[in-house]
């Protein structure tokens, strides 16, 4: 079940917005519930981009990238074509490698999805986990989104 998080604690999140379109929703207007994986995800990278951090040039430079490594996540009412969307994200803990996120997609103030996702850091060339670069690791120990650092390897 998604970790529950406060109120207070989502106003520090960091907010991406999203328009649904066609190609978001099924042949009855709603979107399908696989594309809100892809807001989240869209909305991690957009938090990482904010911070300076390209995942591609992480990729690149230092051979590592992330992978979802577990997920918990609950739909409680749909969205539909030309809705705004907010996805907001949260990191719960921090790891040797990996980082958690509680991440909830709204319409308004309505939550339509919540859920928890864990990100591994991976060397790309062996697939096996690997600590978060340092450029990662300062960025967000000095971000307000962090809620929690833990201490050993995840």
């Amino acid at each position: 079940m998604p970790q529950a998080i406060d109120e207070i604690a989502w106003k520090s999140a960091h907010h991406w917005d999203i328009r649904v379109y066609f190609e978001d929703t099924d042949a009855g207007g709603i979107v399908f519930y696989a594309n809100y994986l892809k807001f989240m995800e869209r909305a991690r990278t957009e938090w990482l981009r904010s911070l300076g951090v390209e995942q591609q040039a992480i990729a690149s430079e230092l051979g590592v990238g992330f992978v979802v490594s577990d997920l918990d996540i609950k739909y409680r009412q749909p969205a539909r074509l030309d809705d705004l969307l907010t996805v907001q994200t949260l990191i719960t803990q921090a790891g040797r490698a990996s980082l958690n996120f509680a991440q909830r997609v709204l319409r308004a103030q309505t939550v339509l999805a919540h859920g928890n996702i864990r990100v591994g850091c991976v060397d790309l060339k062996a697939l096996r986990p690997v600590a978060l670069p340092n450029v990662v690791r300062m960025q967000i120990t000095t971000n307000p989104i962090q809620t929690r650092e833990k201490d050993a390897g995840c």
